[in-house]
């Protein structure tokens, strides 16, 4: 069996969605700009005036084979598309599906200047999708390929990303959240050093609105998503020490492991979390060897797919520290459900980009209970709907 195409998939369909959406954005680093801030766009719908039902579109690469089956991985952007295109649908051609070990090594090293950013996130999904493949021809889940089931379910913490960070609506979908059976929030917090002390205490009144919301047992995070420096994150944590925050997430920026390796020698009372945005074995064994971080959160769909991800999480085994996955959605599911509890221990939601995503999806992903149910579909879970596709377009990348 060998592959002998590769197409992307362009789809069209429509968003009813009711609950509120692009309340609030996220601070960022380059927001030190002014200008730019003020140009940013709402997420994860750019126009919301419209109201819903929204338009939404979506990209999926699919993988065929002349046996007649077929792998597929999605959503994606039209820049993994463009990457796919431009650097790995040749190279997939006259494969053996099975070699994802050696497709994977074929494309890393045929992307030499790929190694980090858009094109090993397209990398990524060309793996998933292999991985899709494979689960398909194997008739299993992939967790069960990779190793699983190590557990029936996973801890879900609930991503607030999308949503009001005022004060009163942090306690409000705080005890909505908590009522559906989640045990952990995170939050992203609006401010960041270019704000002065207001903004300290604006991020602290955040913090302690969450805590009195959710009460003592619950796991409350807080993202920085890069726009923090060190002497702010350690203020903070001082100040939040007692609504005991268990994580801060990417407080500085990516590149700075020796200012992350600081922050975990020395902030009390609360974890520094990252590796978001670094890539590879190779980029987190960078942090693993700095001491930078108390958890990993690499992206399944970003950081090399699952063929890279299970060496991640043999790598932070080996150093005792914990993988939760940034985001990923269904291949998350999958790594996660493959590893052990002490390895990965939590799975991320996105309220609003998971139930984004969800339109292009026959098999939802949905937590219940604060949990996500290991599937029982061959592959992925990748399958398109039977409803809800307007439009398609069709386009052969390689053959």
């Amino acid at each position: 069996m060998k592959i002998d195409r590769v197409r992307a998939l362009h789809l069209g369909g429509q968003w009813d969605y009711h609950e509120p959406l692009g309340e609030a954005s996220m601070t960022r680093p380059v927001h030190i700009y002014p200008e730019l801030k003020q140009r940013e766009r709402r997420w994860p719908i750019a126009d919301l005036s419209s109201g819903p039902p929204y338009p939404v579109e979506a990209h999926f690469l699919v993988i065929d084979t002349d046996a007649g089956a077929s792998g597929m991985f999605g959503p994606i952007s039209s820049e993994d598309i463009f990457h796919i295109e431009r650097y790995f649908a040749e190279l997939l051609i006259d494969e053996n599906p099975h070699a994802v070990e050696r497709i994977w090594d074929k494309m890393y090293r045929h992307a030499i200047h790929g190694r980090k950013g858009t094109p090993m996130m397209a990398l990524s999904k060309v793996d998933l999708a292999l991985w899709d493949l494979k689960g398909r021809l194997l008739d299993a889940p992939v967790y069960v390929l990779l190793g699983g089931p190590s557990r029936s379910r996973i801890r879900a913490y609930a991503s607030m990303l999308g949503y009001s960070v005022e004060p009163d609506m942090v306690a409000e979908r705080a005890k909505q959240v908590i009522a559906n059976g989640f045990t952990a929030i995170k939050w992203f917090l609006p401010c960041d050093p270019k704000d002065g002390e207001p903004g300290l205490r604006r991020n602290l009144t955040v913090i302690g609105a969450a805590r009195d919301a959710a009460g003592p047992d619950v796991d409350l995070m807080f993202d920085a998503w890069n726009s923090w420096d060190v002497p702010y994150t350690l203020r903070l944590a001082e100040m939040a020490a007692e609504y005991r925050p268990y994580w801060f997430e990417e407080p500085v920026m990516a590149d700075m492991i020796p200012q992350y390796a600081e922050l975990r020698r020395s902030v009390r009372g609360v974890r520094i979390s990252g590796g978001e945005h670094e890539y590879t074995r190779w980029g987190i064994k960078a942090l693993l060897d700095a001491e930078a971080v108390h958890i990993l959160q690499p992206d399944v769909t970003w950081a090399g797919g699952l063929t890279e991800m299970t060496k991640i999480c043999a790598l932070a085994s080996a150093a005792n520290i914990p993988v939760i996955p940034h985001h990923g959605e269904w291949a998350s599911t999958h790594l996660i459900g493959a590893q052990t509890l002490t390895t990965c221990p939590m799975q991320e939601w996105l309220f609003q980009a998971g139930r984004y995503t969800n339109v292009f999806r026959k098999h939802k992903l949905e937590p219940v209970n604060g949990y996500i149910d290991l599937p029982d579909i061959p592959g992925l879970c990748t399958d398109l709907p039977e409803t809800g596709i307007e439009t398609m377009e069709e386009r052969v990348l390689a053959s």
